[in-house]
């Protein structure tokens, strides 16, 4: 419970919203929590709008609910830290999920350990729920997990609702309303986040898997009455399906934004990579799952236990594949991969157990030295090469010494120091002890990223030193024409500058205007008007030299004309 706390709280707490997707999800709450009164009116609830541009996901409920945060704790939390709240108890949420889902899972008769001639094996509860930690260890420790899973857009929304629904699927065959609840409330809610097909397939999907153990996906589990739940609980899935496919038709959230891949025109090899490393560790355990079950997978009937999570694991890989690779797709397997990766537990040889506890070993203590030596160098100037290296990264960035981030890595540190201790020690072996490591490693290298590191990703990986600079020539607060910025620079000038932004042309008569670089060279040259602008600065984003915004000013202005942009205001 600890490891999942500081996993929550560990890039939630103390940081500026990041580029891109987090900076342009909070924008659009704040746009529905009314924060930016009087420029915001094309917005509404079924329809958010950011200076005119809709949201790049389709979703409703996740702006709806950072919006409400906003409106709940404003009066006492910065809007930034009130619309991540129900965030974070998304992401504890999936994690509750994950463990829920496995323990399930792991009550199968087929998953059950074989008795023992005189007695003696684990009791089903007991075994089904050191695997629950085991799956839970294994999420902890995926490395794409850790990043998207802490910003506030659609994708974390989605990765909630998927462990909703895998678990309400794992444990519809013991239990009744409750799951039954979660299921329907995680599938609407997986629909309206912006995953509308995600959520038609799935429920598809599972209807078949039910029709399929319709007499018994698990012989021994007829003697348990749970084959028989299966119809009754197909025919519901299937009316829940209809019903979510018919609110979202009525809503017109449906977007269909998959290419089938090519052999010619697919990269194969970046999806590979990033299969490799976004899954990991949770991958290589998953294919020993399958490999030494493989006896009841490719059987007649296979098991719940493994077709379920299957199933949860190819639909969003076969997204992610017609996505072009997308991470945020990809992120919606994790959970399924970590209970495939958990039942690789009771199979995994002494060695092959010792191979993973000394591979995790030195690859999160090299990890941990790094982050350690290059905030030494931030810090002190010593070495001088690190710390030149950095500098000259990220330009114009000054390191401070924080005490309490710093009192939080060292615990954090000898922390990880203590189980390493307790993992070589002579204790009751778990058998989810092969993923203590790997979950702490990861744990442990996410916390200090997240406070060593923190001033120097907030001052690289926000817009606030951007803003900052541009709002100091334009002396807010200032009406500002805007020509081609993306979604993320219209939130971040609205959220850091406070500047009153209007889209150029029209009736807008601001003395400043706003132009990307790069949208300057593709397509809006054309709607600026030289004898209208001057050029007046340049503006490049720390840390970023293929980003970089124009300010230009109106060239000459009558008082009148100066008069009427205040007196509309």
């Amino acid at each position: 419970m600890l490891l999942c706390a500081i996993y929550v709280l560990a890039g939630f707490l103390g940081r500026e919203p990041w580029k891109n997707a987090d900076i342009a999800a909070f924008g659009y709450m704040a746009e529905l929590a009314g924060m930016h009164s009087g420029t915001g009116a094309d917005s509404h609830w079924f329809a958010p709008s950011l200076l005119g541009l809709p949201p790049e996901v389709d979703a409703l409920l996740p702006y709806w609910l950072g919006a409400f945060a906003i409106k709940a704790f404003s009066p006492w939390l910065a809007p930034e830290l009130a619309a991540r709240i129900p965030f974070m108890l998304m992401l504890a949420s999936t994690l509750a999920s994950t463990w829920y889902a496995v323990y399930y899972l792991a009550r199968s008769p087929l998953a059950q350990p074989v008795a023992f001639a005189f007695g003696g094996e684990a009791q089903p509860a007991d075994y089904a729920r050191a695997m629950a930690d085991g799956g839970l260890l294994a999420l902890l420790a995926t490395l794409g997990l850790a990043q998207l899973s802490h910003e506030v857009t659609p994708a974390l929304a989605q990765l909630s609702c998927v462990a909703g629904f895998f678990y309400a699927c794992a444990a519809l065959r013991y239990r009744t309303v409750w799951p039954a609840v979660v299921g329907a409330t995680a599938l609407f809610s997986l629909a309206l986040s912006g995953a509308p097909v995600v959520a038609a397939l799935l429920g598809t999907g599972n209807v078949a898997l039910l029709l399929l153990q319709r007499e018994g996906l698990d012989p021994a589990a007829a003697a348990d009455g749970v084959g028989r739940r299966s119809r009754w609980l197909a025919i519901g899935l299937a009316l829940l399906t209809c019903a979510v496919i018919a609110g979202v038709s009525t809503l017109a959230l449906w977007r269909w934004r998959i290419v089938l891949p090519t052999a010619a025109g697919f990269e194969w090899g970046a999806l590979s990579r990033l299969l490799l490393w976004f899954t990991w560790p949770a991958w290589p355990l998953a294919l020993w799952t399958l490999w030494r079950w493989r006896g009841q997978l490719l059987g007649g009937q296979p098991s719940w236990h493994l077709a379920l999570p299957l199933w949860f694991v190819a639909l969003p890989m076969g997204v992610a594949a017609g996505a072009g690779g997308s991470d945020r797709a990809l992120l919606l397997a994790l959970p399924a991969l970590a209970a495939l990766a958990a039942f690789a537990l009771p199979t995994l040889r002494r060695s092959m157990a010792a191979l993973i506890d000394w591979f995790t070993l030195l690859f999160f203590t090299g990890c941990a030295a790094v982050i350690w030596f290059l905030w030494v160098a931030m810090q002190t100037g010593v070495p001088s090469r690190p710390a030149a290296n950095v500098a000259r990264q990220v330009p114009g960035f000054v390191a401070e010494f924080d005490p309490w981030l710093f009192a939080l890595a060292l615990s954090a540190t000898l922390t990880w120091g203590w189980l390493v201790r307790w993992r070589v020690g002579r204790h009751r072996a778990a058998i989810w002890k092969s993923l203590v490591l790997p979950a702490g490693g990861a744990v442990l290298c996410w916390l200090l990223l997240t406070t060593l590191w923190l001033p120097l990703f907030d001052y690289a990986r926000s817009y606030g030193a951007l803003v900052q600079r541009v709002a100091k020539v334009v002396q807010q607060p200032s009406c500002v024409e805007v020509a081609g910025l993306t979604r993320a620079q219209v939130a971040a000038f609205r959220f850091h500058g406070k500047l009153e932004l209007q889209p150029t042309g029209g009736f807008a008569s601001c003395p400043w205007l706003l132009v990307d670089a790069d949208a300057l060279r593709k397509f809006v040259a054309g709607t600026i008007d030289p004898t209208t602008w001057n050029l007046h600065a340049r503006f490049r984003r720390p840390g970023d030299n293929n980003e970089e915004v124009l300010l230009y000013r109106r060239r000459a202005i009558s008082s009148a004309d100066r008069a009427a942009p205040m007196e509309k205001r």
